[in-house]
This record gives structure tokens, sequence and C-alpha cells, in this order.
């Protein structure tokens, strides 16, 4: 196991000394590199201070600068802001949660980008704001990857932030509650713009997610006009998104991402998604084993989950007494209704969307994805959907950075079609060049590592098959 996990840290440096001459470029301002990050769990900076709960929704209860770092080892010397904000629950009650603020030497008039990373994690220490500061732990390989596309934005010239969606507990799944989360950080970067040196009172914003990002992506576009419409969202770009949970659900089970399963079934169930309703339900019909499970998935970040319900069942009886009646049983089954994106003709984006996804993805089906943006188009939202016919769910958030910076780029600008199209790319790859200049270092890192996981992700489901039997020994 050791030099398994000598191996993929040894792939990421690799990666990082393929960008060093992007990132010597940034701007080299005094830093104390002997601060190191404190876990979440511990850090007082994510507790909000007494009598939050009257203010509104976006405020800025807390702020300040942070270093930045690549996979915790080597300073991303960008200007690098984080504000505590308020957000809400899914039963409306106030919660508070935190953005991360990267902001270039020179970036574009009054806009900024919300990217919302997949982090796919029900414990707390997993979170982005965490992950992306010097000397924090690097458990969450996944924002830690996600990080190098969040540098393809930023040296575009946007300001980006990174909002911990998934609220104070790391509820990973709730589409409502992610939805509040994505949208109040956009509040609380439009309320600190002054010292962004953001002059409009509505600050352009597009919002970019996928995978597990796109659960937050999605649901915000849809709940803008109910929940946020102030907001001068002028696009959205979401990929691989998971529009129905209960598809996931069957579609990973006893597969190589079955460990998923766990961390949805804990972040469900925290207090500020449906723990008050859902969480006494499936503690009654939980094993041991189903105990210990999401005991793990509340305390590990994605990879170990992986490992750790490597090809195994949640609907098997050694975890939880239902089986596959689980699904059937009347709390579960609400809330896996609640969290159809697309279900409600109420809920519907405002702004243009690019959605994508791959047509072989093996987490995330891709007829459910499909089906939301006919129903959206059907509704009036105008919509670019892309069909990746080669590569599976990792490589595809690849092998679309160039069209998805387009699409950013012409939001901003106002160019977007409207109305809605759809095409297939058959490409399993892009030319770094596509990107320009000052992006080619950012794409041959990023095609570097997803051509050593492998054509259709192969190269992936090969190593996590050799992770298995140390992993579970």
């Amino acid at each position: 196991m050791l030099s398994s996990s000598v191996n993929v840290l040894t792939t990421f440096v690799a990666l990082l000394s393929s960008i060093s001459s992007t990132v010597n470029a940034l701007p080299t301002a005094a830093v104390d590199l002997s601060k190191r990050a404190t876990p979440p769990s511990d850090d007082p900076f994510y507790v909000p201070p007494v009598g939050f709960e009257k203010t509104a929704p976006g405020t800025i209860l807390r702020e300040r600068q942070i270093i930045s770092s690549f996979f915790g080892i080597l300073p991303d010397f960008v200007e690098t802001h984080q504000l505590l904000y308020r957000t809400t629950a899914v039963n409306g009650t106030p919660i508070a949660t935190v953005t991360t603020i990267f902001k270039p030497d020179w970036p574009r008039p009054d806009q900024f980008i919300s990217f919302q990373t997949a982090y796919d994690s029900s414990a707390i220490n997993c979170s982005p704001s965490y992950n992306y500061q010097w000397g924090a732990w690097q458990d969450d390989l996944i924002s830690s990857a996600e990080f190098l596309f969040l540098q393809a934005y930023l040296l575009s010239g946007w300001i980006v932030a990174a909002p911990d969606y998934e609220g104070p507990d790391a509820a990973f799944g709730p589409g409502k509650l992610e939805g509040m989360g994505t949208l109040d950080g956009m509040r609380a970067v439009s309320n600190y713009r002054s010292k962004l040196g953001l002059s409009k009172a509505k600050p352009d914003i597009v919002g970019v997610g996928y995978s597990g990002g796109s659960i937050a992506t999605g649901w915000a576009a849809a709940m803008h006009s109910t929940y946020a419409s102030e907001l001068n969202i002028k696009g959205w770009v979401a990929g691989g998104i998971p529009a129905n949970l209960t598809s996931v659900i069957n579609l990973v089970d006893d597969t190589l991402f079955s460990g998923f399963l766990p961390i949805a079934i804990a972040g469900l169930s925290k207090p500020s998604a449906y723990g008050a309703k859902l969480k006494p339900v499936i503690d009654s019909v939980l094993t041991p084993k189903g105990k210990a499970l999401l005991d793990f998935a509340n305390t590990q970040c994605a990879v170990p989950n992986i490992l750790n319900f490597f090809e195994q069942s949640i609907f098997s009886t050694d975890v939880q007494t239902l089986g596959r009646g689980i699904l059937q049983e009347p709390t579960v089954a609400a809330v896996l209704a609640e969290n159809v994106l697309g279900a409600s003709p109420d809920l519907i984006p405002r702004a243009p969307m690019l959605m994508y996804h791959a047509a072989l993805d093996e987490i995330i089906p891709y007829a459910d994805a499909a089906k939301l943006s006919t129903q959206w188009c059907d509704r009036g939202v105008s919509i670019d959907f892309i069909t990746y016919g080669a590569g599976g769910h990792i490589g595809t958030e690849v092998t679309s950075l160039p069209d998805a910076i387009d699409f950013v780029e012409n939001a901003f600008d106002g160019t977007t079609k409207k109305g809605c199209s759809a095409q297939t790319k058959l490409d399993s790859i892009f030319d770094p060049i596509a990107l320009g200049a000052n992006l080619e270092p950012v794409a041959t890192a990023l095609i570097d590592f997803f051509a050593k996981i492998g054509r259709n992700d192969s190269g992936l489901k090969s190593n996590l098959a050799l992770l298995k039997t140390p992993a579970q020994s």
C-alpha cells in the first residue's frame, strides 16, 4: 500500500514540475511557510460567531488571507483569501461555510468564476478550503487534482472562488443544500468585491463544476431564480452531472466505485441535510458492518472510501437489513425523489448552460444527463449538450477543458447562442495548444496524468484493482 501511495505522489510531483514555469510567473510576495494549515475540525475560523443566524445569506462572517498550494507542498504564489459566510440548510436553518478566492495579478474586470470542485466526501477535513492550503495533509486527492483545472481558469485571468458547498458538516449529495451553498458563496464574493478590485455592484459570474461538483452547479443553476435572483450569473458549465441519485446507486453498486455509496448515505444523513428524518431510518437498518462503513465515510475522503468498499454491494444484508428494499423505504424514497434534478418545473436555469457527459461514463449514468438536458431545453433553457464518445468519466474532464473554457469566455461576453444544440465528439484527448500558450503547461500536465490512467479510464481500474488487496487486508 505504501509503495502505491508513493507512486501516486510521484506522479503528482511530476505533474507539478511541468507547470512550475507557470507557477513561477505568479507573484512572489513574502509568505511565512512555517505556518501550516489547521484541519477544519480544529480551526476556529470555521466556527461562526454568536448571532450569525440573524444575518442574511451570503453575509461575510470572517475573512483571512492564506497561502494556497499544489498538493499541500508547493506554494501557489497567488493572492488567496478565505471567507466564512452564512448559508442555509435543507430545512431552512442558518449554517456557515467557507469559500476560497484566488485572485490573479491582472484579473479581468468585474468577473469571477465559481468553481465547484468535486470533493465527494462526507468528512469535514476533506473540505477544499483546507485542501488548498499550504501544509494541508493531502487526504483528498480528487480536489487536489482538480486544483490543476482551477488553474486553467485562473491563468486565463479570472478571479476564481471555490466554495465548500457541502456546508459545515460535509453533507455530500443533497442538491438543494449544495445549490444554496454555491449561490451564497457567490453572494459572499460579491459582498467582498471592493477588496478584490471589482467595481460593479453585481459582478458577472459563471458557475463551473464536474461530477460531484456538478451536483452543486446544477442545483445552483436550477435555484438561481428562486433563491438568489439578484446575482448576475452569465452562464453555467456542468459536466458528468448526477441528475438522479437512484440511477447512480444502481450503476456503481458492486463496482470499482461502490465506495461512493457509503459517502452519499452519510452525507444525506447529516444534520444540515436530511438527518432529522433520514438518520433514524438508516441507523435502524444498518448492521455492525454497515455502521462501520458509515463511520469510515464520516472520517475519510473519497479515495480511502473507494478502496474500503471496493466491488461490494450496498444492498447486501451484511450492510443493511432491507436489501434492495432500502430504495422503497418511504423516507429513503422521498429523499431520493427530492434530489432528482429537473423533476420540478419551477426550478430551471435562467442563464445559458454547457452540459457535457461521456457516453461511456461508468460512474454517472449518461441517460439521466441527456434526459435532463432535454427537459430543461423544452422549458426554454439555452443548452449546448456535448457527448464525448471516447473516454470514461475521469478522462472526459480533461478532454472537455477547451470546450468549457470557450463557453465561459462566450458567456461572459454575452455571445452564447440562444436555443439548444447537441453534438458528439469522438476525440479522446486534446491538443494543449488549443488552450493557448499560457495554459499549455497545465494542459500538458493534465494530459500526462490522464494518459497514465489510460483510454476509457481502464488504467485507473487496473490501479484500483492492485490496491484492493492491501486496502482490505
